[in-house]
């Protein structure tokens, strides 16, 4: 990723899809020569990076998230199949919701990132990125009544920002205005048949549009064209990366570095359920590991004007206490911000710390997100 995070390239660097918006982010001034997920993404244009989040922050960007694996589960044993892959429960999904999940392993690790998507009582979508969740749907479904097959035409158009709600609203036969977050619809979009769901990845209100590979450049070009009085331009996975450190959004496999990180580590307790949920992969070991945290997700602001290498140790009275896990330097905030694992007992609020960079960097714990800590952008009142 950008800044000091990983490159993409690390998550996977074989070649198995491609956008059919490839173009028109070459024209934009990307090489595509980053790949995640078997897929090349724009992680640059020719556009500062930072003015493309102010314009996500204050206007709206538009980002191809098409290197999203979209994999089809349907059938009468759908949500059984589904209840059994992650911690929470997902037997009251309505269509037209979903929900982020924990998916974890026997030993109760965190494997991928993942959200279950109801679409109708015996037809679900998984959204997720890099991780073993195909593997581990294909056993749990091995002699089930469900179909599971990755939907390799899908695209993926993320509008991100404030005034996305009013590019989008006068195009459409539904108040997107009044769709609460997590949740989707079928429209018609410029003519084109597609799913717009409230969500993203930037800590800012914004739209998604699933569409077929056909209509996508029609799509892109006919939102840019509406967008355009409003100030929205394209943006590229290095402004994605920015915002949602500013968010303190979690990132599949950068934030879980340990290998066997657990729900409970990374403040992931609300993608468990505890009571209602019956058995599931890794459930024992999970719920064994509540309350024997060796470390916790934490955000930090440092004493510096770039960003703080990924991996670098957190140090306090000369005692390694942490790591980081991903950062960036914030000209939008015009801070220094990593997200962190530290020690329980070094987290509170205010704890004064050395992140152990090329030249040490003095730094302090501070509420997360960075951005926005009420969420209220995500979450504006109706």
């Amino acid at each position: 990723m950008s800044n000091s995070t990983q490159p993409v390239e690390a998550v996977d660097s074989a070649i198995t899809r491609n956008s059919v918006l490839n173009e028109r982010h070459r024209e934009l001034g990307s090489k595509l020569d980053d790949v995640i997920w078997g897929m090349p993404i724009p992680q640059h244009y020719h556009t500062d990076p930072h003015d493309e989040v102010i314009a996500v922050r204050t206007r709206a960007g538009l980002y191809d998230v098409s290197a999203l694996n979209i994999v089809h589960v349907s059938g009468p044993a759908a949500l059984k199949v589904l209840d059994q892959l992650v911690a929470i429960d997902v037997t009251e999904l309505e269509p037209g919701t979903s929900r982020l999940a924990a998916e974890v392993n026997e030993e109760g690790a965190l494997v991928d990132d993942i959200m279950i998507i109801c679409d109708a009582k015996d037809q679900y979508r998984i959204s997720h990125g890099g991780g073993c969740t195909q593997q581990t749907l294909a056993r749990l479904a091995e002699g089930q009544d469900v179909t599971v097959e990755q939907d390799y035409d899908v695209h993926i158009l993320s509008l991100q920002g404030p005034r996305s709600v009013d590019v989008l609203n006068p195009e459409v036969d539904v108040d997107l205005a009044k769709l609460p977050y997590f949740k989707h619809v079928e429209t018609q979009l410029f003519g084109c048949d597609v799913i717009i769901a409230r969500g993203g990845y930037s800590g800012e209100r914004g739209y998604e549009v699933y569409c077929q590979a056909k209509d996508a450049v029609h799509i892109w070009d006919m939102i840019l064209e509406k967008g355009h009085p409003y100030g929205v331009i394209a943006a590229s996975w290095d402004s994605l990366d920015l915002t949602r450190v500013e968010a303190a959004l979690l990132f599949y496999p950068f934030d879980m570095p340990e290998g066997d990180t657990t729900p409970w580590e990374v403040n992931m307790h609300w993608c468990i359920d505890l009571n209602k949920k019956g058995d599931y992969i890794g459930k024992e070991a999970l719920l064994k590991l509540k309350g024997r945290e060796r470390f916790k997700q934490a955000g930090l602001v440092c004493q510096s004007s770039e960003a703080m290498p990924e991996g670098a140790k957190i140090i306090k009275d000369g005692k390694e206490i942490g790591v980081v896990t991903s950062a960036s330097f914030s000209r939008y905030l015009m801070k220094s911000l990593a997200m962190v694992h530290i020690k329980p007992e070094f987290s509170l609020l205010g704890t004064q710390v050395v992140v152990a960079a090329e030249t040490p960097v003095k730094a302090h714990v501070v509420k997360t997100p960075f951005y926005d800590p009420m969420r209220l952008r995500t979450h504006p009142e109706q």
